[in-house]
């Protein structure tokens, strides 16, 4: 005999993080939010992992195939893992579906351990997937247009082959782990979404991006006045092909980070582009954005510094 059917919206309250940059005490900000609040979901949106680990990573070893001279395993199988098994034991049953992605920050080389982590039921690696969740389709994807950084993991060039003035090209800086050359001359963002997605219906897809799209209130730079050899710098540093594909293919709702004061400097970390709710978690300050949704309506969503 079953018994009294859950309230579908108390059942489907998400969490949705990103950009915490191995911080703890923002990872203990989280995970006191989800043993209270006991949600169904929590998105993890990139740049998980503390920034001095890609840093040298991107500054290691003598080619793009270079590994990182110190691994950020440490952090994730010591710290994040651990905190998740005891969330895990502690919430028994209602220990939430958790969806992580990695972002242009974070070494590739640790993408096999979020593979282990998914193993043992910690968590849904969600990078260039689609997972059937209690009628949504929640999908990942984790590369951003070309930055200034040298660690190229995470990087693709967005509709083109074109680099904004100040940027290194994906063929350029360091990888954590080999990439054909071929991938890195040709793979574009456009390309890689439309084989994500294919033809399929996005009525009702949760789409966890680390880029925000371009041109929005979302994707917001502080780069005002500046210029690389005399030409100046577009403030809008998103990616293309992803606003294309909102525009096209409106999927329910899109989850961003990436561009920490773009919120800061627009004042909204939420945009709704046709049927399309695109909400962002990047932060500049010390403290946790949490960015709080209901699929069922997401224009109700919250954002709340803990």
């Amino acid at each position: 005999m079953h018994g009294p059917r859950p309230d579908p919206e108390e059942a489907l309250r998400c969490l949705f993080v990103s950009d915490l940059h191995g911080h703890e005490s923002r990872y203990e900000a989280l995970f006191a939010a989800v043993e209270r609040e006991r949600p169904a979901a929590v998105f993890l949106g990139g740049d998980l992992l503390p920034h001095w680990m890609a840093r040298r990573a991107s500054t290691a070893g003598s080619g793009p195939g270079a590994a990182p001279s110190e691994s950020s395993a440490g952090f994730l199988r010591g710290f994040l893992f651990d905190r998740l098994q005891a969330l895990r034991r502690a919430m028994g049953a209602a220990y939430p579906a958790v969806f992580a992605i990695l972002g242009n920050d974070d070494g590739r080389v640790e993408e096999e351990a979020l593979h282990d982590a998914e193993r043992r039921g910690l968590l849904h690696y969600a990078h260039g997937r689609c997972t059937d969740w209690r009628g949504f389709d929640v999908y990942g994807y984790s590369y951003v247009p070309p930055t200034p950084f040298r660690l190229k993991d995470w990087e693709r060039y967005d509709v083109s082959r074109f680099v904004d003035p100040g940027c290194i090209s994906p063929e350029e800086g360091w990888r954590t782990v080999p990439l054909p050359e071929r991938e890195a001359r040709l793979a574009t963002i456009r390309d890689d979404l439309d084989r994500l997605a294919e033809r399929r219906d996005l009525a009702r897809a949760i789409v966890l991006f680390h880029s925000p799209p371009y041109g929005g209130a979302l994707d917001r730079a502080a780069l005002d006045g500046r210029t690389v050899d005399h030409a100046p710098l577009d403030v809008h540093v998103g990616s293309i092909a992803i606003a294309q594909f909102i525009a096209a293919r409106q999927p329910l709702v899109t989850l961003h980070g990436h561009i920490h004061e773009s919120a800061r400097l627009t004042g909204t970390w939420r945009e709704i582009s046709g049927r399309t709710v695109s909400l962002s978690a990047a932060h500049d300050g010390p403290e946790l954005a949490l960015v709080r949704f209901d699929p069922h309506r997401p224009a109700d969503a919250t954002r709340e510094l803990l």
